[in-house]
């Protein structure tokens, strides 16, 4: 079973270290989880709802399928319960009149997690995913109970004997590893399963699996099985992935969906801009891997950076930006307008702007077999996924700036003991000192310098052996673990616009403002290519700080509001109005007075 609760639950949910509250918290919070609605309350969402009937017995919804949206009980009653890979039926409540249905998946019209099905003459009121968001902004009190309700929700199917995919496959299978990973970060439910451990694991293997090839298994609750499938292939499963309107253009296409792609959707969506977010993982970007950011304007406390994406995410769904994962975006073909993204399946989506938020990748050591340990021991992030996996055990630590800090410390929680190594003299230089004291703090953490990776070693489990040297003495050091983490830095997510002839740096950076174009002053956020922007670490210049992405990503709003005001007036001068006539004669226009 997943023990990831997600980030984006309210601080009043969390303990004071920023963790989520242990589950039993949860059935303290029935009135919020399931408020009944007043009829006074009622009385105000009416105009935003359609009202519908269903006979005793009629399925109102079903999960991973198409909505209605939520439905608002007004007499009868809605019995919501889903179904495993395995055909198990969990009931999840019995809504009645003055409750209604619905979680996070309904902001943006995704599929039901859940059934649906009417007990007795169901007469309701549904709201679909424009209207709900529509009543959100009008009626703030009325909206803030329902997202409290929706947000809860999601957290208890996911900690209470979760539905959704049930993951198969070997231990340290690393496709097996690569979609929890992205489950989890994308908040869905789902539940691993070892074949060598559990028996009806083992029963969907003698059915289902051929070869190695078809490692891991993905049983869906509609009970069909996929072997070994992408990302891709997954969220449109599970609805992850909308469908797209080829035909659609868009005020503002974001391209990363981490924090400087997040505050630009957030504040576009909710100044009236039609919004489409693209992502290739998850929400959240390398911010995500911040096991604890704790010099963030107004969380004295600390925050996650998966929790800081998390409540972005919601509250860009809440303003009505559309979000696309997983969403490679492979091409941005800039020589007509509106502009066009293609992504990986050859969808082209088209916009009057665009956002690059892509952020950077992380670098990976010149090492012999590095791929054969990608997760099997060797990650380039530390989520509550990969820590459940070095519980007790030693692990190695490469890195010396913040992330790798933040990293540590996490895993301090976790690990039997943290092997920091850097090849330099200390972390004085490169990471923060509030990090620095932690570290120097924690008992488990022991700091090596002026060590480098030199080689790995494994077997058919995973890895199994760090091999490094001095880089002043050459002496070969070497540490008996399963688990490397690695935290070397990045490079600029940026190879994939070049075709489109924006202007990068000698290090792929993207170039904005007076860099790119002496005669861009005003908008010092955009590219070389006209109504292209770029925000956070992928900018040349930029500051590689989560405050700062986030700070940028709204500041690109104020410059693609004057961009666009620019091309509308143009568009209306163009138009020659002196050639058009002011008045027409009825004989002139073919029409005969009466």
């Amino acid at each position: 079973m997943s023990d990831h609760v997600p980030d984006f639950i309210p601080d009043n949910l969390r303990d004071d270290d920023g963790a989520p509250h242990p589950a039993v918290d949860l059935a303290t919070r029935g009135h919020q989880i399931y408020p009944t609605l007043s009829s006074e309350e009622i009385r105000r969402l009416r105009r935003f709802a359609l009202e519908r009937s269903w006979p005793d017995g009629a399925t109102v919804f079903r999960a991973c399928l198409d909505s209605p949206g939520m439905v608002v009980v007004l007499r009868g009653r809605l019995l919501c319960s889903r179904t495993d890979a395995l055909g198990k039926r969990v009931e999840v409540v019995d809504y009645g009149p003055g409750q209604f249905s619905g979680e996070v998946a309904q902001l943006s019209g995704r599929p039901p997690l859940v059934d649906g099905v009417a007990v007795g003459q169901l007469d309701a009121l549904v709201l679909a995913a424009e209207p709900l968001r529509a009543l959100l902004m009008a009626e703030a009190e009325l909206g803030e109970r329902l997202m409290r309700a929706f947000i809860l929700r999601r957290v208890q199917l996911i900690d209470r004997d979760p539905g959704g995919p049930i993951l198969v496959g070997p231990a340290a299978h690393a496709g097996l590893f690569e979609l929890e990973n992205f489950l989890s970060r994308n908040a869905y439910p789902y539940t691993r399963r070892d074949p060598a451990r559990d028996p009806e694991a083992a029963e969907l293997v003698k059915q289902h699996w051929r070869s190695e090839a078809d490692w891991p298994l993905v049983a869906l609750p509609d009970g069909f099985v996929l072997r070994n499938p992408s990302l891709g292939e997954l969220g449109r499963c599970l609805g992850t992935f909308p469908k797209l309107d080829r035909n659609k253009i868009v005020d503002v296409m974001v391209v990363g969906a981490g924090p400087s792609g997040l505050a630009t959707a957030v504040y576009a969506a909710s100044e009236g801009l039609a919004v489409m977010v693209l992502d290739q993982r998850a929400y959240g970007g390398q911010a995500g891997a911040s096991a604890r950011i704790e010099n963030f304007l107004g969380f004295p406390t600390g925050i996650s950076g998966r929790a800081l994406a998390g409540r972005s995410y919601v509250q860009a769904l809440k303003f009505g930006a559309e979000v696309a994962i997983p969403a490679p975006a492979t091409r941005l073909l800039c020589d007509e307008r509106p502009l066009k993204v293609e992504l990986d399946d050859g969808t082209c989506l088209r916009a009057r702007t665009v956002v690059l938020a892509t952020g950077a990748r992380y670098r990976k050591p010149d090492l012999p077999d590095l791929a054969r340990y990608e997760g099997r021991g060797v990650y380039y992030w530390a989520s509550p996924v990969e820590a459940k996996l070095c519980r007790n055990e030693p692990v190695v630590l490469v890195g010396g700036g913040n992330s790798a800090g933040q990293a540590a410390v996490f895993l301090a929680g976790y690990a039997s003991e943290v092997h920091l190594m850097v090849r330099g003299p200390g972390l004085e230089a490169t990471m923060s000192s509030y990090l620095i004291e932690r570290i120097a703090a924690a008992p488990n953490i022991r700091l090596h310098t002026h060590l480098e990776l030199a080689a790995l070693d494994g077997d058919d489990g995973g890895l199994t052996r760090v091999r490094c040297r001095g880089r002043q003495d050459g002496e070969p050091v070497s540490f008996e673990v399963r688990r490397l983490f690695l935290f070397i830095g990045a490079d600029p997510n940026s190879d994939w616009l070049r075709e489109c002839g924006i202007e990068l740096d000698a290090k792929g950076f993207v170039l904005t403002g007076a860099d790119a174009r002496p005669d861009r002053g005003p908008f010092g956020l955009e590219t070389s290519v006209d109504g292209v922007f770029a925000v956070g670490d992928v900018r040349a210049g930029s500051t590689k700080r989560v405050a700062a992405a986030a700070g940028e990503g709204a500041a690109a709003v104020a410059q693609i509001h004057a961009f666009l005001a620019a091309q509308d007036a143009s568009i209306e001068l163009a138009v020659p109005t002196a050639a058009i006539p002011t008045t027409v004669a009825p004989a002139e226009a073919g029409v005969h007075s009466m």
